[in-house]
């Protein structure tokens, strides 16, 4: 698929905003006054500035809140529920530990739950879709959710946790790139199916069904270079996972921690441009283009 920016810079921010939301509701880090300000500004910054950019992609963003009204049935609809209800619920939190040094501890907890029910409805916005076969599995929103949270254990400072979820996200990484690889052959479509021809012999692209682009070509087919797709994930692991693990386990620096959170972030993007790039969504099939 082409990889949009605007939902590059969405599900990479909220993500990581959400996963630090989840920390601060847990209480971890502990803190108050002007210090709680400056992580609960973070996390909203991230989680709110990456809701916006996921704007920017819709034809006509000032329809935007017509979204609240398919709960029944779109998983982006319920993501905007989730995302508001969450905000909500840590905004009173917020205030509680910044301005009263307070603790309403059911609010943390249901906030930190929350948020990793938004990341996770989210992710299924992609997992849904059985025309990408390359989403089309629980890989997907363990993707989400294994990322989101160990961006979050960074940018809350709780390095035991952020280590290991950095070497679970990095595993399920991997196991997503290897599965994804073999998703759209494994899916028994080709292009027989996808035109409809099968029936009568082996089917080929002679030629185009018109002569100019349309929004299916721009929109759903995009092809990234094998040598060029293992160049960037190579580099997404080192940036995403194995700088930010090597530079934790040194002793602790604010400027080594400011390094890993760098690194991970610019890692992230790499490997959330993949995960859209090398999406194959099956109506390339009737262009030939698989």
């Amino acid at each position: 698929m082409h990889p949009s920016p605007s939902v590059i810079i969405f599900t990479a921010l909220s993500g990581l905003g959400f996963g630090l939301l989840v920390f601060l509701g847990l209480k971890m880090p502990d803190v108050t006054g002007v210090l709680a300000f400056i992580f609960f500004v973070i996390g909203f910054g991230l989680a709110v500035g990456g809701l916006i950019s996921s704007t920017f992609h819709l034809g006509r963003p000032e329809r935007s809140l017509k979204a609240f009204k398919q709960w029944r049935s779109s998983w982006l609809s319920r993501e905007a529920i989730a995302a508001v209800f969450t905000l909500s619920v840590m905004a009173v939190y917020a205030i509680g530990r910044i301005f009263f040094d307070y603790d309403i501890r059911i609010l943390g907890v249901v906030g930190a739950i929350m948020s990793i029910v938004t990341v996770f409805t989210t992710s299924m916005i992609y997992a849904q879709l059985k025309s990408i076969p390359r989403w089309n599995t629980k890989l997907t929103p363990a993707y989400f959710l294994s990322l989101s949270l160990a961006g979050g254990a960074l940018l809350a400072g709780q390095i035991t946790f952020c280590l290991l979820l950095l070497l679970i996200s990095g595993i399920i990484q991997l196991l997503v790139w290897i599965k994804g690889d073999r998703a759209l052959a494994l899916s028994g479509t080709t292009i027989e199916s996808g035109t409809g021809l099968g029936t009568i012999g082996r089917v080929r692209a002679f030629e185009p069904p018109h002569t100019g682009t349309n929004y299916l070509l721009k929109e759903f087919v995009h092809i990234v270079g094998r040598k060029h797709s293992a160049k960037l994930r190579i580099i997404a692991l080192i940036l995403m996972i194995g700088t930010p693990i090597l530079l934790l386990s040194l002793s602790f620096s604010h400027f080594l921690a400011a390094l890993s959170v760098i690194s991970h972030i610019s890692g992230l993007f790499i490997s959330r441009w993949l995960f859209f790039a090398e999406a194959e969504h099956v109506v390339g099939l009737y262009y030939g283009k698989r």
